[in-house]
């Protein structure tokens, strides 16, 4: 029975259907937005101001490596699989009389993709295509090329812009607004993948505002057009033809395409790229903080209702945010008027910002919401300014450290097997002891260790010293030392503090 009533629903179904057909009339059917019928006009438009960017690097013989190879960075989820495009081919120096066999250098070409933003000769390029390049040459597709300069770079959104000379004006495109994307919207990548040049695929926007941890301002556009190797550095145009995107990775087990290619969107490089051709370099905004995500755990401690915001881990010394006041333990809820919804978010506002401008910044301090000046500096100086202080803390940590006439060291395991030290003490090691001091005529040896000054337990070398300041200062004239010597043995000393000014 149940088959014959199955049967009967089928053919009537079937009977309403024909019928539809027949008399035109509207049938339901799964809906699905067709995609352009040919993109050959728009293809014909503007391949011409596409080109493929191949490039030449001396490498000594003494480098055995290849062109550096683009890879995610380390402990990125994408480390397996995260491959770039251009390829590359070395070359050896004849052996002739003027190069005889033997060691030599060696010329490596590397082929990429880039695109004509100016009819006087501007491109646009990834920096990892000609990064370390000798020659750079822009190749057209009428069979022209043209030898290219750089104008400026950025590693940080993997940018390059080059100039050319031209003897006419040339086909460029512009750039369109990445924003207005949304994801299921129709894309054309036009490259040069594994040296076939001006090769055109269509896809759509598969996902936008990823993080591959290739950078501080990942945003990437995820696309399924098809892109490969050498297509790094070529556009990625919408259906109006405006540039949204700079090809950049891909994800692939293989080399080759399986559907997911990133673009940096073309928001974010117009920014970089105006400044670049304006000044040569990037001239970001610098806030000076260390952040991390306010996660759930922490949103609850602080009585949040929800995870949002910018938690400021640290702040660098000398550094705009310090000189406003904002500190560590602070959450960054709203920056220049911009909220700022999660941690990824506060870095590419920051860098948007023109340098030296005044900015309101609402931070989340003790419960309560307040509002912070601060005048921005530029970010290339603020890393300046943090090389040369974490430079200057290993030059301190390298210096010996002097204290009564004792040179002091960590525990570290060199220093436990050297002296022959058990596992598990703790403490400050006695690294020298000056002939004539104090500590020596109180028979204070070398691979000692302090384990309490004036009965504080220390573990570091600056407990040590943060020790005996406070005893000198409290006008102490002898310091009672704790030691352990090689044996296990414990014993008290006591150092007079005068043994410090008799230098």
């Amino acid at each position: 029975m149940f088959h014959e009533a199955a049967m009967q629903t089928v053919k009537r179904s079937l009977v309403a259907f024909s019928l539809a057909i027949t008399l035109s009339l509207p049938v339901s059917m799964p809906a699905f937005a067709d995609g352009p019928e040919s993109v050959a006009d728009l293809a014909e438009k503007l391949l011409p101001a596409v080109v493929n960017i191949s490039t030449s690097q001396r490498v000594e013989a003494s480098d055995q490596r290849r062109v550096p190879v683009p890879r995610a960075p380390e402990g990125s989820p994408f480390q397996e699989f995260f491959d770039e495009f251009f390829g590359d081919r070395g070359g050896e120096a004849p052996n002739t009389p003027e190069a005889p066999r033997g060691p030599r250098g060696r010329q490596v070409q590397s082929l990429g993709s880039g695109f004509v933003i100016d009819a006087s000769g501007i491109i646009i390029t990834n920096n990892h295509v000609i990064e370390g390049a000798d020659e750079i040459t822009a190749n057209f597709s009428d069979g022209s090329a043209l030898k290219a300069t750089l104008i400026g770079t950025d590693p940080k959104t993997d940018v390059a812009v080059l100039k050319v000379e031209p003897e006419e004006p040339l086909v460029f495109v512009n750039f369109g607004d990445s924003k207005s994307m949304r994801v299921g919207d129709w894309v054309m990548a036009i490259g040069n993948p594994f040296g076939l040049g001006g090769t055109v695929t269509v896809g759509i926007i598969s996902a936008q505002n990823r993080d591959i941890n290739s950078g501080p301002y990942d945003s990437f556009i995820q696309t399924d057009a098809a892109i490969n190797r050498g297509n790094s550095g070529g556009p990625l145009f919408n259906e109006n033809g405006d540039v949204i995107g700079i090809n950049t990775a891909i994800i692939s087990p293989s080399g080759g395409s399986i559907g997911i290619g990133f673009s940096v969107p073309s928001n974010l490089a117009q920014t970089v790229i105006d400044q670049l051709q304006e000044f040569g370099e990037t001239r970001r905004g610098w806030l000076g903080v260390r952040i991390q995500q306010v996660t759930d755990d922490i949103a609850e401690s602080l009585d949040m209702d929800d995870p949002r915001g910018a938690l400021v881990a640290g702040v660098t010394p000398g550094g705009p945010a310090e000189d406003a006041g904002i500190k560590p333990g602070d959450i960054v809820l709203t920056f220049d008027g911009k909220e700022v919804s999660t941690m990824r978010e506060l870095p590419r506002i920051v860098a948007d910002t023109a340098v030296g401008k005044a900015v309101s910044v609402i931070v989340l301090r003790d419960g309560e919401e307040v509002e912070v000046k601060v005048t921005l500096g530029r970010l290339e100086e603020g890393e300046k300014l943090i090389a040369a202080q974490e430079e200057q803390q290993e030059e301190d940590e390298a210096k010996p450290v002097e204290v009564l006439g004792m040179t002091l060291g960590e525990l570290d395991e060199e220093a436990l097997k050297n002296y022959e030290i058990a596992e598990g003490v703790e403490g400050v090691l006695v690294a020298s002891v000056e002939a004539n001091s104090n500590a020596a005529e109180k028979q204070v040896r070398e691979g000692d260790v302090i384990q309490e000054v004036s009965q504080e337990a220390v573990k570091t070398i600056a407990d040590v010293q943060k020790r005996v300041a406070e005893l000198k200062e409290d006008g102490r004239r002898s310091v009672l030392l704790l030691l352990m010597s090689k044996g296990g043995e414990l014993r008290f000393v006591a150092v007079r503090l005068e043994e410090e000014q008799t230098e």
